[in-house]
């Protein structure tokens, strides 16, 4: 058999296509409290989805923290939700991303400095302004083996997302701009 014959692409074999796995939205506040429940209400009105809280790890006496108070509240969006998400999301930061936001495993993530910069959003002075962290996971069919509880296996090295994979997936999906570093 020919080399050539092969070399299979993603849109031959379905099993190297990628796709978003899921969108993770997350606000840190630093603190308890009404500035907290503030984020949480902006997230439901956001994604419409219950956020759940993030703990302080450990006791920072300078901040005024306590180890296991909530200080951050975050929502996991799947599917068609987290697609439209991460649309308004890129047009808040007019579709540029720096290439060193994509890890090695073709995860990504970027910073929204406040939150009316996303398309539709109004300024409510209840609520206050908040930035937000947006993470991504892409993912491949067949990667559900690695994370299941039972009967485990790895993901082979040729079938994980690669950083230029998923940049190029960017690219061509979202028509992302892949902004360079400086050094």
């Amino acid at each position: 058999m020919d080399q050539s014959a092969q070399l299979v692409t993603a849109e031959e074999n379905i099993m190297r296509s990628i796709k978003i796995d899921k969108v993770i939205v997350h606000i840190g506040v630093g603190t308890s409290g009404e500035r907290l429940e503030k984020a949480r209400t902006l997230l439901e009105i956001l994604t419409g989805m219950k956020p759940i809280e993030g703990k302080a790890k450990k006791t920072i006496r300078d901040f005024g923290i306590r180890k296991r108070e909530p200080i951050s509240v975050r929502v996991t969006l799947r599917g068609d939700a987290a697609v439209g998400f991460l649309k308004k999301a890129l047009e808040a930061v007019d579709f540029k991303l720096r290439a060193s936001s994509f890890d090695e495993y073709g995860n990504f993530g970027f910073g929204i400095k406040e939150h009316i910069q996303l398309p539709d959003v109004k300024y409510d002075p209840e609520i206050g302004i908040f930035g937000m962290d947006i993470i991504v996971r892409l993912s491949r069919p067949g990667y559900r083996v690695a994370l299941r509880k039972r009967k485990r296996s790895k993901i082979g090295s040729k079938h994980r997302v690669t950083k230029e994979a998923a940049i190029e997936f960017m690219r061509n999906t979202f028509n992302v701009q892949i902004v360079e570093d400086k050094k």
